[in-house]
């Protein structure tokens, strides 16, 4: 008999936009639980984005641009490894859209977290930026590793 599946988790959407991908994007920001700081955050880098464009829109756009179709994944394959390219499942490319945009802003030093955040945001919007670098690698490496794609099964 198989396992359940597991149940959907229902995210709440944040106060301010409504958005259920702003709340996610605010939990991955939070740092030692810390929610209130993670929202302020989010928020103000919203509002520096505000000044230019719309800033859901802004996010929403950028959350695409930066999130990978494909991915190499390792295979052992009769006493060797493989990196197999495979299709990136939606949840997945979610969360690694929103990390690599809030490692990126991380990355830069000396600025208040709002502002550096709010330029990454800005920066993958126009398909720019270290999480656009990021995506593209991994679609390189992906399309590098073609040749072991029958692997995926």
């Amino acid at each position: 008999m198989r396992r359940p599946l597991k149940e959907k988790r229902v995210w709440r959407p944040d106060m301010r936009y409504q958005s259920e991908s702003v709340t996610r994007f605010i939990n991955a920001v939070m740092w030692d639980g810390k929610k209130d700081v993670a929202r302020k955050v989010v928020y103000d880098a919203f509002d520096k984005i505000k000044a230019e464009s719309d800033p859901l829109e802004t996010f929403e756009s950028a959350i695409r641009n930066t999130s990978p179709l494909m991915e190499v994944r390792s295979r052992r394959v009769g006493g060797a490894n493989y990196q197999v390219p495979r299709e990136v499942p939606q949840k997945r490319r979610l969360a690694l859209a929103y990390r690599w945009i809030i490692n990126s802003a991380r990355n830069k030093k000396g600025r208040p977290m709002a502002d550096k955040l709010a330029e990454q945001i800005l920066l993958a919007s126009k398909n720019e930026g270290d999480a656009i670098k990021k995506r593209d690698e991994m679609h390189r490496m992906a399309d590098a590793n073609k040749a072991f794609a029958h692997f995926a099964w």
